[in-house]
C-alpha cells in the first residue's frame, strides 16, 4: 500500500512549522508525525510536496491511501480504521479528536498535546522490549515507567516517572545533577547538561541540546536551548539556538488569555493562559534575549538588540534587518558545521525559492 501525507490543508495555520519541511516533519511526542505513521502500519510513507522529494518522482499520484498529515495517530486508532479503509483510493481527513486520535491545527498545539503524544508513543516504542539498566547513581521513582536505549548515559541525577513515563533514547547523555519530572522524551543523541531542569511534558529531539529550565516544550532536532534561563510551553523548530540567559514569559501578568501569531488568518488567536515561544526552523536569539508571552519567530531569523522582541518575528529578519541570503547560507553552514553536518544543495533551492517569494 502507498501512502501519501498531503499537508496542503494545514501549511499556513501551522506556520512556521511546515516552511521548510513537510508538515509531516513536526515531532509531537517522542517521534515526528511522519515516523508515526511509519512505526504504525509497518509501510514506508511519502509526503506529497513536491518541493521536499529527494526523487522526480511525483508520489503523490495514485496513492492507495491519502492522509493529511496533521493527523496524530495511533495504533489502536490504525488497527479500528484499516479493515474499512479497502484496497485503493481512500482518503483520511480530519477527524474528531478522542484519546486515540489528534488534529494538529495550529503550532501552539504541539505542545499542548505533547503530554498525550508522549505517553502514545512511549508504549509504542517500549512494549515488548527491555529497557538498559538503570545506574545506582541515580535517584528514581517509578523505574518502571522509565525506558533507556542502547548507548545512553544518565548518572548522578533525579528522576521522577511517577507523573509520566521517561524515555531516553540511543546515545543520549543525562549529565550528572540533573532533575527530571516526566512526561519527558530525549531522542538519539540529545544532550542535557548538567544541573539541568525539566518538567514534563518536554521533548528534546535528536542531536538537541538541554539546559538550565525547561517546562511542556518540544525542540524538533539539532536544536540548542543549552544555558541558565527558562524555556516553558514553546516549541523549537529545527538548527535553533536560544543564547545562554534567554528566557520567555509563558504566562501574562494579568493571568489573561494568550493571543498568537495566525499566518493563515494574519492574526492573532487566543490560545488559552499560557504560551511562550514559537520559533521557526534555523532561527537564534542572542545571550539574555527575552521573549514575551506568545511570541512567533519565523524561519532563519537572528533575533538580537535592545529591549523585548516583537511578538511577531518575520522570516529572514536579522535584527531589525533583512537578511542577505549569501549570510543566511553561511551561518546556517557554520551552525551545521559544529555537528559535522554542512548545507546541501536540496536544502539551498528551498531556501533560495522561500527567499524570493
Amino acid at each position: 500500500m502507498k501512502i501519501v501525507l498531503s499537508d496542503t490543508a494545514v501549511k499556513e495555520s501551522l506556520y512556521p512549522f511546515g516552511v521548510i519541511s513537510p508538515v509531516s516533519n513536526i515531532r509531537v511526542g517522542i517521534f515526528t508525525i511522519k515516523e508515526k505513521w511509519e512505526l504504525i502500519t509497518g509501510m514506508q510513507v511519502f509526503d506529497n510536496e513536491a518541493s521536499f522529494y529527494d526523487s522526480e518522482d511525483d508520489v503523490s499520484q495514485s496513492p492507495d491511501l491519502l492522509i493529511e498529515s496533521n493527523i496524530l495517530p495511533t495504533k489502536s486508532w490504525w488497527q479500528e480504521v484499516h479493515p474499512s479503509l479497502g484496497a485503493t483510493g481512500n482518503s483520511l481527513r480530519n477527524t474528531k479528536d478522542s484519546d486515540n486520535i489528534k488534529n494538529l491545527q495550529y503550532p501552539w498545539q504541539i505542545f499542548q498535546l505533547n503530554d498525550w503524544a508522549l505517553r502514545q508513543d512511549y508504549d509504542l516504542i517500549t512494549t515488548g522490549r527491555t529497557s538498559q539498566p538503570i545506574s545506582s547513581t541515580n535517584k528514581i521513582i517509578a523505574p518502571e515507567n522509565i525506558f533507556i536505549e542502547e548507548g545512553a548515559k544518565v548518572e548522578h541525577s533525579i528522576i521522577n516517572a511517577s507523573t509520566g513515563p521517561v524515555y531516553i533514547g540511543r546515545n543520549a547523555e543525562v549529565m550528572e545533577g540533573c532533575i527530571i519530572r516526566g512526561p519527558f522524551a530525549m531522542c538519539e543523541s540529545a544532550v542535557l547538561k548538567m544541573g539541568g531542569k525539566v518538567y514534563g511534558a518536554t521533548t528534546l529531539g535528536p542531536f538537541c541540546m538541554g539546559g538550565g529550565e525547561i517546562k511542556n516544550s518540544v525542540l524538533f532536532g539539532y536544536s540548542n536551548k543549552a544555558h541558565d534561563g527558562y524555556l516553558g510551553d514553546s516549541v523549537l523548530g529545527e538548527w535553533c539556538n536560544l543564547g545562554a540567559g534567554t528566557s520567555n514569559s509563558n504566562i501574562k501578568n494579568t493571568a489573561g488569555i494568550v493571543k498568537l501569531w495566525e499566518n493563515q488568518s494574519k492574526s492573532y488567536l487566543p490560545v488559552g493562559i499560557k504560551a511562550g515561544l514559537i520559533m521557526g526552523d534555523y532561527s537564534r536569539a542572542a545571550i539574555n534575549t527575552s521573549f514575551n508571552t506568545g511570541t512567533v519567530v519565523g524561519i532563519c531569523c537572528n533575533v538580537f538588540g535592545e529591549g523585548f522582541p516583537p511578538k511577531f518575528i518575520s522570516d529572514f529578519t536579522w535584527g531589525k534587518e533583512r537578511y542577505t541570503f549569501a549570510k543566511i547560507l553561511e551561518d546556517i553552514n557554520n551552525w551545521k558545521q559544529l555537528k559535522n553536518l554542512s548545507v546541501n544543495e536540496r536544502e539551498i533551492n528551498i531556501l533560495k525559492k522561500l527567499y524570493n517569494q
